[in-house]
């Protein structure tokens, strides 16, 4: 099987040489400022208490962590949105992995700021079959220490290729979260954290499973 990190760095490529070299430029001083600021760093890791939540699903129907947590771990994915050929990439991932997620008696759940009816179409896009629940407002991906603001020049680059990620919020706020991963024991407690600056950087699902594998 093709890792996931083999896609991303595929598909890097290919961007690399379809993109406007402005656009990169703002890519790339937007990506500095972001590892400058610490904020992968700032953000929940292992040994933490993940906070609790509640969250809707693609078809509005409300899925309680606490409730995940009672059947066993919890494997939370944050991703920016279907905007994001990344984040689709990672989505697919973790679908392929999903049987062995199970297997080892995890539920898989992935969250982004898309309201339920964009998170409906990610899930028809990629046949998913595990949930995909809709942080509107950011609050969760907040708690868990991950949302910034895209920065003006940057805003201007996404709009110059026709994304609105105010619009696909479904909020008209331009805040997205890091993409990370975690693993949430039976306490709440996270055993696993990848949090990364570089949103064209993911966790790899076989290291995911190992965590699980090791709870």
């Amino acid at each position: 099987m093709v890792t996931l990190a083999a896609q991303l760095s595929e598909r890097r490529a290919a961007s690399a040489e379809r993109t406007p070299e402005t656009t990169k430029a703002a890519m790339a001083r937007s990506l500095r400022v972001l590892e400058d600021s610490g904020i992968a760093g700032r953000a929940l890791g292992v040994g933490d208490l993940a906070p609790d939540f509640v969250l809707p699903d693609a078809a509005g129907r409300e899925v309680d962590l606490s409730d995940l947590l009672r059947a066993g771990p919890v494997a939370v994915s944050f991703y920016r949105g279907d905007w994001c050929p990344y984040c689709n990439l990672e989505l697919r991932a973790l679908q392929d992995s999903l049987s062995v997620f199970r297997a080892v008696g995890a539920t898989l759940v992935a969250i982004s700021p898309n309201p339920p009816d964009s998170s409906m179409t990610a899930v028809e896009r990629h046949d998913l079959e595990y949930p995909v629940l809709s942080d509107v407002d950011n609050s969760v991906a907040r708690d868990f220490g991950l949302v910034f603001t895209v920065p003006d020049d940057l805003e201007a680059a996404y709009r110059a290729m026709g994304i609105d990620i105010g619009e696909a919020n479904g909020s008209g706020v331009w805040e997205i979260p890091l993409p990370a991963t975690y693993v949430i024991d039976q306490d709440r407690t996270i055993a696993f954290a990848f949090v990364d600056a570089d949103y064209r950087k993911r966790a790899e699902p076989v290291d995911v499973i190992a965590a699980i594998e090791a709870l």
